[in-house]
């Protein structure tokens, strides 16, 4: 048995705005998995050709709470608006970063130059002491940082790795964020710290993937390979065309919290407030003048007919 075993998850296919939706790969939240340190949510979409109307990301204007988005991507541009009065630009390699604090809402739209998208989703969940925070936005362009012994190239979006790269991009929790390339054949071990949680997730090409000097677990396209905390270092084997891959880590997050739809609170209550308030219009959400779409907004779907369970680390408790 390995002494630090690997967790895979594959991602589940999951339609994202509406009708005509792209479809995504969802691989947290999971029934066997919550968060990996205090990422909390991972969306792989792509590559799909956006030629026609049919494949667009169109997403209008809906809300958030208690969390971070992180945008990345691969390939394509987005159009990103808010209700914080941004408007911005997703580019391929440089992070767009969004705090929702107690509210916000945005759009999020591929742009005519678009022929191909490709990119992830994330978010990590604000700590109880950050979560009412005010909206905020953040932009980084990370350099292309070469990795030890000629193994390839990486961007650190959030975080740092040792030796490599660091990025200015301020988070509410200890946090590592990067796109790793790796040349054909590379054997990479890489130092992470024995506190954080990390997850690997294949974009392009072979991985294996291991903890330490443990025998590695080969990943399929879309797999997020989950390492609990505890060893010193992380070993990447790429295939005979190499690898893409996204690094995540962080140190564990302890709390409870209630996640549905786009809200993340503490309590089955709270979410129905955050519920109500964005159907009513209030201004705890605002509005996001910068979308053209066919629709204004999306409408807040129905709370279950059952109370919301609280997650944690171990799932729903």
């Amino acid at each position: 048995m390995a002494a630090h075993p690997v967790q895979v998850l594959p991602g589940r296919d999951v339609p994202l705005g509406g009708l005509r939706a792209l479809t995504v790969r969802r691989s947290l939240p999971h029934r066997d998995r919550s968060f990996v340190g205090a990422w909390c949510f991972v969306d792989h979409y792509g590559p799909e050709e956006v030629g026609d109307a049919e494949h667009v990301m169109d997403v209008p204007p809906h809300p958030h709470t208690g969390l971070q988005t992180v945008s990345w991507l691969f390939e394509g541009v987005v159009q990103h608006d808010d209700s914080g009065g941004v408007s911005a630009r997703v580019l391929p390699g440089e992070v767009n970063l969004m705090t929702a604090g107690s509210g916000i809402a945005h759009s999020e739209v591929s742009t005519d130059e678009t022929d191909r998208l490709h990119g992830v989703q994330l978010w990590t969940v604000l700590p109880d002491a950050d979560r009412l925070s005010e909206r905020r936005f953040e932009h980084h362009a990370p350099a292309t940082a070469a990795l030890t012994d000629g193994a390839g190239t990486a961007l650190v979006f959030i975080g740092e790795i040792a030796g490599v790269d660091r990025s200015p991009v301020a988070t509410s929790a200890p946090l590592l964020g990067a796109q790793l390339d790796l040349r054909p054949g590379a054997d990479l071990t890489l130092p992470v710290d024995r506190a954080f949680e990390h997850g690997v997730l294949l974009d392009v090409g072979d991985v294996s993937v291991a903890a330490g000097t443990d025998d590695p677990t080969a990943l399929a396209f879309g797999d997020l390979a989950c390492l609990d905390p505890g060893p010193g270092s992380l070993r990447l084997v790429a295939g005979p065309d190499g690898a893409r891959v996204i690094l995540i880590g962080g140190t564990p997050f302890e709390e409870e919290i209630v996640m549905w739809w786009n809200f993340i609170g503490r309590s089955h209550e709270e979410i129905e407030q955050f519920r109500t308030a964005y159907e009513g219009g209030s201004e705890q959400f605002g509005e996001v003048p910068g979308y053209y779409g066919g629709r204004t907004r999306i409408p807040a779907p129905p709370l279950p007919p059952v109370r919301l369970r609280p997650r944690n680390r171990k799932g729903k408790a």
